[in-house]
Order: structure tokens, then sequence, then C-alpha cells
């Protein structure tokens, strides 16, 4: 069986087990996980799938140790603040969050409940924690990438497109990490000869009206900031840069496994995976507030050929010698 095929089955065992039984196990752990995704994204099942098979390599059990509720809110603020709700209402041992939002919303209404996250930018800067070598609180995890990392996405995509003159970001204004991103990006625009507007991600037909109008003026190509928000509405952005013959570097390899030109980013899934450790060792004692929060490991730079064809891109072969993964 191949290891996605496997981590799906292990996600959907986990979603499919009858809470009937599980609630005649009086010596089940209880984990709650709070994601940042739509219950059917292929991003969110590869997440969960990981997660769950690190903590069955750890010893733990679904069904026999260990019992996991999962709330998918989609990226809307106001379902993460429902769903961390109910989640600090069932009193877990620990939580499991994925983005900013999350771990914010779940401190709304608690401060003592161990918190560990993935998918966070800035954990200092958002008050998830104190400081990244002792969290001091009750959050812990594994952040994104400095922001200094979305200058590199612009370099990228003028490495790729040369005449690129202009560059829509598509951001979430409601998000920190979306502002933060926009404001790094503008600091390596000037050296780059690039003029950068933002594009908010709010609903579908905001940022169609947004991409047409950009796309009327030549030379022009779009970054695509990370975010939940893009991620719910990724198919859409993706047709449309293809419909206006954009270039566009996304943050996750999904989007260019679904047609996107380019992306650069940090391995997404590998963040639950190493999640598993951290949620394993509070439940067997450890503290958060002792777990240092940590980096990256992995960054993929990964090309779609066939998409830069479409456009009419020669990808430079310096660009391909330094990817992680060519898709053509």
């Amino acid at each position: 069986m191949k290891r996605r095929e496997f981590i799906k089955v292990l996600s959907s065992a986990a979603a499919a087990w009858p809470l009937t039984v599980q609630a005649q196990q009086s010596n089940l752990r209880r984990i709650g996980v709070l994601l940042n995704r739509a219950a059917g994204d292929p991003e969110a099942a590869d997440s969960v799938g990981v997660f769950v098979q690190g903590m069955g390599e750890l010893g733990w059990r679904i069904g026999d140790n260990v019992r996991i509720e999962y709330r998918y809110s989609a990226g809307n603020p106001e379902v993460f603040r429902k769903f961390a709700s109910e989640l600090v209402a069932l009193a877990p041992d620990v939580i499991l969050a994925a983005s900013t939002l999350s771990v914010a919303a779940l401190q709304q209404f608690s401060r003592s409940i161990p918190i560990v996250f993935t998918l966070v930018s800035d954990p200092v800067g958002a008050g998830l924690v104190e400081n990244l070598a002792k969290p001091g609180g009750n959050a812990t995890g594994f952040m994104l990438a400095e922001y200094s990392v979305s200058g590199k996405w612009l370099e990228l995509l003028k490495q790729l497109v040369p005449e690129l003159k202009r560059v829509a970001v598509v951001r979430h204004s409601g998000n920190p990490a979306g502002i933060a991103q926009f404001g790094a990006i503008q600091s390596a625009a000037a050296s780059l000869g690039v003029a950068v507007s933002p594009i908010d991600v709010q609903d579908s037909g905001e940022i169609e009206r947004a991409v047409a109008t950009f796309a009327r003026s030549a030379n022009g190509g779009m970054v695509v900031t990370g975010s939940a928000t893009a991620t719910i509405h990724r198919e859409l952005i993706i047709t449309l840069a293809a419909r206006h013959k954009l270039p566009t570097l996304y943050t996750d390899r999904f989007a260019v496994a679904s047609g996107g030109l380019i992306s650069y980013g940090p391995d997404f899934v590998d963040q639950f995976r190493r999640a598993a450790g951290y949620v394993d060792r509070i439940l067997r004692g450890e503290k958060p507030a002792d777990l240092p929060v940590q980096a990256p490991t992995k960054y993929a730079l990964v090309i779609n050929l066939k998409t830069a064809k479409a456009l009419g891109l020669s990808v430079p072969q310096t660009l391909l010698a330094s990817a992680s993964e060519v898709i053509e």
C-alpha cells in the first residue's frame, strides 16, 4: 500500500471509531484536534494521517489508550471560536492546533489545557508564547518560516519570470501573519524592480473581481501567502491564474500538484509528524512551558513544468537544479 493510501486509511479509521465503544474505555487519554482546513481537504487528510501514524509509533492506539476529537474550521474565525469552545469543554489532556487563529481561539477559553501547535508564523509576536526557547504558558509547537522567507517568494518568482514588473499578493488581512508576510514582500520588492499590491481573500467573488482587475495590465504575477482562507480558495486561485495567464507562487506543494506553477515553503505535513512527539511527551507528564518552539527542518521548492509551458515560460536550469520536486 502506498504511503498516502496508508495514512488515509489511518485517518479514516480515526474519524470513524465508534464513540460508544470509546466511551466505555475509562483509561483513554483524550486529544483534541483543531484544524484550519475543511474536512475534505487532501492536505487535512494527509496531516491527520501522519499525526495518527506518529502517535501509533509512540504507542498510542485509537480506542485502546487514546481518543481523538477532531474539529475542522475551514479557516472561518467564527467557526474557530465555536470549535475551540467545544474542545475546551471536553477537557482533553492536550489539544493539537493548526494555525495562529486556532491557538488564539483556544487560549480565549483556556490557559491551562496544554496546546501543541503547527503552522504558526510568529508565536511570540502573536502573544501565544513568551519566547521560543521557554514558551512559559500552555502552548508550544512548530512554527512556520521566519517572515523574511516571504521576500524569497518574490525573488523566486522574479527568477522564473525576469520581465515581471507587478505582483499581486493574495493574503488574508484578518490574519496577523498575512499582514507581516505582505510587509516582508514589500521590503524585497524595490530591489527587484517590482511593484506589489494586496488582494484580500475573503470570498470567491471578491477574489475573482480583484484578480481580473489586476490582470488587465501586462507583466503581472501573483504570490499567494499562507492562510487557511487561501487554502480553501486554492482551486479558484489556480483557475484564475491560468485564465489570466498570471505566473503565481504558492506556499504549499498541494497547490502545484493541483496545477499551480511554483511553490516554496516548509513541509506542512511534516509538522504534524513532529507534533506527535510533543503530544506524546505531554501525555507522559512534560509541560508545554518547558518544550521549546521549533523551527521548520524541511523546505521544498516545487515546480510544475506543464503549467510553465502553458504560460509560455522557460524554467531556468538553475531553478530546476535547486527544486525538491519537478512535476511534468
